[in-house]
């Protein structure tokens, strides 16, 4: 089996002039081409791999295997290979006919070539792009988490959240998320949807702290024509758009109260109207809630109304910051990798050592979208196979012996320069680790392996110090 480098076309004529003529215009532009006088040769080729083709230019009237003959053989094995059609005949019946047989495009003799190169061009584009969606679909369908597809996470915290999405999925309570931005609340949402009876609706997101006030409420409950200036017609809102699925509304501790008030009342009577209607109508959707605020602490300072949160609050879900979940973050960075090799046509093999303990002891307080950011910037400019520990941006800081200290993996706050005793050795390290996991006494407990009263014991006699912990 040959292997391709270059952009390989496959041209097909039975007039040896013109086949000539365009075989060397591509060669010339730094395609590979092959040529040929006859569909079935061709057509037998790219069957076996012989010639791995990104675009086929075929005649229609060709003396045995037309091209029409041709398309509809080569789409019985391969459904995505862009053929473009070349023909004298110009009827609106054949280019309709050609399309409706799979051809991508179809242009007219006599030929203009760059305008053949310019299709040629846009085809390649369509089979690429076509190509990394495929691979990235089997990219997510290869993360397989309590049956749902392209949900990657191995630690408790995580694993406790998603059960409790699958426990609930069937009910009709209501379900508020809370966790840190980033953290992945819309992906517990996704999992309550899909496991759900809802699954076969939309799922429809939206941040409510990303749209003005203003607008937000048109965008969730739509308009009537000529409800304000500027309505030229009318909108449905989210909510019907969602119906007969899930409205996910993220952030929605940062809802103006006016709104709030109007969502208890859809909620309670699971009836809208439309801005400028008198009309009412039924919804369907289930509505799922997310937020970073403590919405208690919110109820107490008068910014969230009591009868909401107790509406909302039926069954909470707590999604964990990624800095307590360590265990997740290498399949992420692994999965994110995979996926910003296919997008950025690359191949990264994997990470160092070195890289892998920095990622784990990084904070990432913007959690997996921070982690995320990360290892696309790694993967773009990584200068080798690997990503190093020079590759994963961290904490921005001024000592050079700190970055030293990280590289060589002594955590930053032990100094060559400052000789410690074992005992004050062992308080830092607990010290150290009991701030790497945002102050978490159980994931600390762990990762020192101790049981969790020997933990506190010994944070009592940190406190005893001149600054506490937290």
């Amino acid at each position: 089996m040959k292997t391709k480098s270059l952009i390989s076309l496959v041209i097909i004529d039975d007039d040896i002039d013109l086949l000539e003529l365009l075989s060397s215009y591509f060669r010339q532009r730094g395609y590979e081409v092959n040529s040929y006088e006859d569909a079935r040769i061709a057509l037998s080729e790219i069957e076996s791999k012989n010639v791995l083709a990104d675009v086929v230019i075929c005649d229609l009237k060709l003396p045995v295997m037309s091209g029409l003959d041709f398309i509809k053989r080569i789409r019985q094995f391969n459904s995505v290979l862009p053929v473009i059609l070349m023909t004298a005949e110009g009827s609106l019946e054949l280019a309709v006919e050609s399309i409706e047989a799979g051809a991508y495009d179809f242009v007219l003799k006599p030929l203009h070539v760059p305008q053949l190169l310019i299709s040629v061009q846009r085809a390649v584009f369509l089979n690429h792009v076509q190509n990394e969606n495929t691979n990235l679909k089997s990219l997510f369908s290869d993360q397989d988490f309590l049956g749902l597809k392209g949900v990657i996470g191995k630690s408790a915290g995580f694993k406790k959240a998603m059960e409790l999405a699958k426990r609930v999925s069937g009910s009709q309570a209501n379900i508020i998320i809370f966790g840190e931005s980033g953290s992945g609340k819309e992906v517990v949402a996704k999992a309550v949807h899909d496991l759900g009876d809802k699954k076969a609706g939309p799922f429809v997101a939206i941040n409510c702290s990303a749209i003005p006030e203003n607008l937000l409420e048109s965008e969730l409950f739509g308009y009537a024509k000529g409800a304000f200036t500027g309505a030229f017609g009318s909108k449905i809102g989210l909510f019907e758009e969602a119906n007969k699925g899930t409205l996910f509304l993220d952030e929605i501790g940062d809802l103006a109260l006016p709104l709030q008030a109007k969502l208890l009342r859809v909620l309670q009577e699971r009836k809208i109207k439309r801005i400028g209607e008198n009309q009412t109508r039924d919804i369907t959707a289930r509505v799922i809630c997310a937020t970073h605020k403590d919405l208690k602490k919110e109820v107490e300072n008068g910014n969230f109304r009591e009868d909401l949160y107790f509406r909302l609050n039926v069954i909470p879900i707590n999604m964990p910051p990624l800095r307590e979940r360590k265990e997740d973050i290498l399949p992420l960075s692994e999965f994110f990798l995979k996926k910003f090799n296919l997008i950025n046509n690359v191949n990264i093999l994997g990470f160092t050592k070195a890289a892998m303990k920095k990622l784990e002891a990084l904070t990432w307080k913007g959690n997996v979208r921070e982690l995320e950011n990360a290892i696309e910037r790694a993967v773009v400019l990584a200068n080798s196979e690997y990503i190093d520990i020079d590759d994963i941006p961290g904490p921005e800081s001024s000592s050079e012996e700190s970055k030293v200290s990280l590289k060589n993996g002594i955590p930053p706050l032990f100094s060559i320069n400052n000789i410690m005793s074992l005992e004050d050795v062992g308080k830092k390290y607990i010290e150290f680790i009991f701030k790497k996991n945002g102050y978490a006494k159980e994931q600390t407990a762990k990762e020192l392996c101790i049981d969790r009263k020997t933990l506190y014991r010994k944070l009592k006699e940190l406190e005893h110090g001149e600054q506490p912990l937290h």
